[in-house]
């Protein structure tokens, strides 16, 4: 077999519902369509955690990163007056003993490059950690648009992108591609935001527009090239979208029909989009249900590839599963002691088949859904299920305990009237930027200035 070359786009904070292909009717996403009928849709792709440095530490190194004790984005949030526990002390970079993605695809006779967001730490960085080629223009950038640029830089790395897939098309290359977009604060060409002035945030969909339209100019370049039946493509999301106001943006997105967003255990917060696509060895028009996790990627690829599977990784490959075989069930768990700028309270969670365990760390709490009928983990069945939920509860300790994470102590400054006021009197889990009427709207804008104000109370 000849060996395939990799191109690898992760996007920022693009949720579940955000492209046409999986349901987003409103959005214009004809290329990544496109890519998904020649490859296969994955519709129960996870994040390791719902937030960007987490999730980015998970996929890039194929642990866990509750036991990274890198669990939430960089350099994290301070603690407030309105927590009822304490964030643990996190770490700051993954260090160079943990092994990281380029350096097993180095092993394995690929050339590496790196182009975008890392987020992993700034010292070191992805040159440090094993990239041959890096163009890493920060953790953050946003351009004006114009005829040849759209607000996120979008045609900017994916530029960077194509000239090192050309300067390495006779040999074998992994490109990895970490775009900025959705994430906010976010703008677009004003003729996209036009055409799309009837979806839900025309700006925001004219972004996404923007970026379907970069995942073109790769699927084109691969084609002008000859490679595109050599390249597994593979396109993905670092966790769930914005679906709360912050940062100036009042409507961001929605990840109907699941709960909440960016920031929390809960479905919305922790499914991702997933294409992947590899002519004449992943299927074309197939959609996968079957869960697997971001830390699975280093195996996958490396399977796929035809190198060994290195031991010791918390991912398992499922290149089985993508070449037309099944994905074994398996348990999934998540750790996330931390509060966040989105609402989101410390808790843990747990997926067992159809069924979800979210337990609560600031109070004595689990939640139980039944997936196959509450997608939208609408009612908590805990108490119908006594036995179920102490099973589950039980086994998200050991799993805890086996990765020796970290844990939330008591907060002795905590105002309790601050948190009952952010957290009990509006739970902006539980709100729905879809459904949500003008009442609704006007309670979670002034949940979101409450939230800003305590923020700067640290």
């Amino acid at each position: 077999m000849t060996v395939p070359n990799i191109v690898f786009v992760l996007c920022d904070d693009l949720g579940i519902n955000d492209l046409h292909c999986y349901g987003r009717d409103e959005h214009n996403t004809p290329y990544l369509d496109k890519l998904a009928a020649q490859g296969t849709r994955l519709t129960s792709a996870y994040a390791s955690q719902a937030i960007c440095s987490a999730s980015r530490t998970g996929l890039l190194t194929g642990l866990n990163p509750a036991r990274l004790h890198l669990t939430t984005f960089l350099p994290g949030r301070p603690n407030t007056v309105s927590q009822r526990v304490l964030h643990p002390e996190i770490m700051m970079h993954v260090p160079l003993t943990v092994k990281s993605f380029p350096r097993y695809f180095k092993e394995a006779g690929y050339v590496t490059g790196f182009i975008g967001k890392w987020h992993i730490g700034k010292e070191p960085g992805p040159k440090e950690h094993g990239f041959d080629y890096v163009y890493h223009p920060g953790e953050g950038k946003n351009t004006v648009p114009s005829e040849t640029e759209g607000g996120k830089a979008e045609y900017e790395l994916t530029r960077e992108t194509i000239k090192f897939i050309e300067t390495n098309k006779n040999r074998p290359f992994v490109a990895y591609l970490g775009h900025y977009t959705p994430h906010i604060p976010y703008s677009a060409k004003q003729f996209l935001i036009d055409k799309n002035r009837n979806a839900f945030e025309p700006v925001y969909a004219a972004l996404i527009e923007t970026l379907d339209d970069t995942i073109g100019m790769l699927i084109n370049k691969l084609k002008e090239l000859q490679l595109t039946e050599n390249t597994i493509f593979v396109f993905t999301s670092d966790n769930g979208g914005l679906h709360v106001p912050e940062g100036g943006h009042d409507k961001v997105t929605h990840n109907t029909p699941y709960r909440a967003g960016k920031g929390y255990t809960y479905e919305g917060g922790q499914r991702v989009p997933l294409i992947v696509r590899w002519p004449g060895h992943v299927p074309e028009g197939r959609v996968i249900d079957a869960p697997v996790n971001n830390t699975d990627w280093i195996p996958t690829l490396l399977e796929l590839t035809g190198a060994p599977v290195p031991p010791g990784l918390d991912g398992v490959s499922f290149a089985n599963g993508l070449l037309g075989g099944n994905i074994p069930e398996r348990k999934l768990f998540w750790h996330f002691p931390h509060y966040t700028n989105q609402g989101g309270r410390p808790s843990g969670a747990m997926r067992d088949g159809n069924w979800l365990l979210v337990e609560l760390y600031d109070e004595d709490k689990a939640e139980l859904y039944d997936l196959s009928i509450d997608s939208g983990e609408h009612q908590d069945i805990a108490e119908q299920h006594p036995g179920r939920v102490t099973s589950m509860c039980a086994s998200l300790d050991r799993w805890r305990n086996e990765n020796k994470v970290q844990y939330n102590v008591p907060n002795p400054d905590c105002d309790k009237e601050e948190y009952k006021r952010l957290y009990v009197d509006t739970d902006p889990s539980k709100f729905d930027p879809v459904l949500a009427n003008e009442v609704e709207w006007n309670r979670i804008r002034k949940w979101r200035k409450g939230m800003d104000e305590a923020c700067l109370k640290n």
